[in-house]
């Protein structure tokens, strides 16, 4: 391998939304080695099936009432 141009390998803790932590290696480049993610399989709704209904302000019908098929 060539000197110089790999990421450095360190270190670095991972600290879930429940409190749960570990230490695993990343070239990720973090100012104080905390890895903090947003979501994670504690609170992703994928996994505790608790999906959010995101309305998106009748996005459809506004396109149908735009492009759609004109009603005689």
């Amino acid at each position: 391998m060539k000197k110089g141009i790999h990421p450095e390998y360190k270190e670095v803790t991972v600290l879930l939304n429940d409190g749960t932590e570990f230490v695993t290696r990343s070239t990720m480049d973090l100012k104080d080695d905390v890895y903090r993610p947003e979501v994670d399989s504690s609170n992703h709704p994928f996994y505790t099936n608790k999906q959010k209904m995101i309305m998106n302000d009748g996005r459809v019908e506004k396109f149908n009432r735009r492009y759609g098929k004109k009603k005689k």
